[in-house]
């Protein structure tokens, strides 16, 4: 049986890297989905981070709940997805995970618990992209890509496409500056990829490899590495 213990600093600092996580789903997931951090301490097995907590009316500090203790208990990694109702009486449907630390003990769970009895018209509505942020979209179109070869195609073209749709910058410096975008994306670091840049952009490989030599004479070397 999984018994409560007092965490460790590494196991707090697991938790706290885990925060941003909540935020994260409950931005993609709307304002009836509920996003809950608990923390399985010893000392105060309690809610640590909470993102629209409205719908449970609980909030920082608030105790662990006796279903996710029981959940713990069943020793489930990821629960299967229950029903439960909450004080005011709204229907949730909830999902509850264990976090785990290097020594695999139980250190937190992560729950998310939606709201039911919202408004369907209001649930899609949250799902949806808020108005404000469309002048952001661009050409570009997300690939998920199967492998490592579509992800090298997908984004040298993006990149083109991006530099290209800029009518501020002569034509004749767009080619150099795909090659140091795509070389701060650590694009170089792929198998062929100055071969197929090249390709895409209708220059030699002997351009590529020039503008690549100039951009590391030029002190540009803070990319990142896909390797």
């Amino acid at each position: 049986m999984v018994k409560l213990r007092e965490l460790s600093a590494t196991d707090w600092d697991i938790l706290t890297s885990i925060e941003n996580i909540v935020d994260g789903i409950a931005a993609m997931y709307g304002q009836h989905t509920e996003v809950v951090l608990h923390s399985l301490d010893a000392k105060r097995p309690s809610v640590v981070k909470i993102a629209n907590g409205y719908i449970t009316g609980r909030e920082v500090g608030a105790p662990i709940t006796n279903l996710a203790l029981l959940k713990l208990k069943a020793g489930q990694d990821i629960s299967a997805a229950y029903l439960s109702t909450c004080a005011n009486g709204k229907t949730l449907k909830c999902i509850t995970t264990i976090i785990r630390n290097r020594q695999a003990q139980p250190i937190g769970l992560l729950c998310i618990n939606s709201d039911m009895d919202a408004p369907l018209q209001s649930v899609l509505r949250t799902m949806m992209p808020e108005p404000l942020y469309r002048h952001e979209v661009t050409g570009a179109v997300e690939v998920f890509a199967r492998n490592i070869d579509e992800v090298l195609h997908s984004t040298i073209a993006s990149i083109a496409h991006e530099v290209h749709a800029n009518h501020k910058m002569a034509a004749s410096q767009k080619s150099r500056e795909i090659v140091n975008q795509l070389y701060e994306l650590g694009i170089f670091e792929l198998k062929d990829s100055p071969q197929v840049a090249a390709a895409h952009l209708g220059i030699s490989v002997h351009s590529i490899y020039r503008y690549l030599r100039e951009i590391k004479a030029a002190g540009n070397d803070n990319k990142p590495s896909l390797t």
